[in-house]
């Protein structure tokens, strides 16, 4: 059996553990949350954030430079100076809508490219538009809620036009229905429209 080396002292030598890694110490909350991807509550700050007005110094993108209620101090928007800024303005537009359709050009035409694609994308864009508005105005984003209920009434006028719906039929309905209940207008429609709809919540 073979003898173990000594050392002067007559001890035999003690092999030396390898010295331990240190610990990788553990990312605290807040470092996760710095790595951790944007939350709602982030989401909505940006949101909202991207909803206030861009301050005068700062020059506005082409692409951004349409016309934009200011917010005042209190929260509520600065009218536009705009000629023809009123309810009749939707005649306006169906008409030229209704021109755009007309005449066909979709290489230019916004209106003309989206009717060329038929009725169901038409109906799409007027669905977008409406689950936009109902979120700006969930988030409580006043200005952001008047752009996009411009969005909404422009793609309804383009179902409209889609439809062959003249809006002075729309105006003789809303007129037909003045003085009359809510709640008893809605009785009376006709039960294959609610069958149709396959929804009982109509408004």
């Amino acid at each position: 059996m073979a003898k173990t080396a000594k050392t002067r002292t007559g001890k035999a030598p003690v092999a030396k553990r390898p010295a331990a890694k240190p610990a990788k110490a553990k990312p605290t909350k807040a470092v996760k949350a710095v790595k951790a991807k944007p939350g709602k509550a982030q989401r909505k700050s940006a949101k909202v954030a991207a909803a206030l007005p861009i301050p005068a110094s700062i020059p506005v993108p082409e692409r951004l430079a349409r016309p934009r209620a200011l917010a005042a101090g209190n929260g509520a928007l600065a009218p536009f100076a705009v000629d023809g800024a009123e309810a009749g303005i939707l005649d306006i537009l169906w008409r030229t809508v209704e021109a755009r359709r007309a005449a066909g050009d979709i290489a230019t035409s916004h209106s003309a490219r989206l009717l060329a694609r038929g009725t169901p994308k038409v109906a799409q864009k007027l669905g977008e538009e409406a689950v936009e508005c109902v979120i700006e105005a969930t988030l409580g984003n006043r200005a952001a809620t008047v752009l996009e209920s411009a969005d909404l009434l422009y793609h309804l006028v383009v179902v409209w036009v889609d439809a062959g719906i003249d809006p002075s039929e729309v105006w003789a309905e809303l007129a037909r229905r003045q003085g009359i209940s809510g709640i008893a207008e809605k009785a009376a429609r006709p039960k294959a429209l609610v069958r149709a709809a396959n929804t009982t919540k109509l408004p």
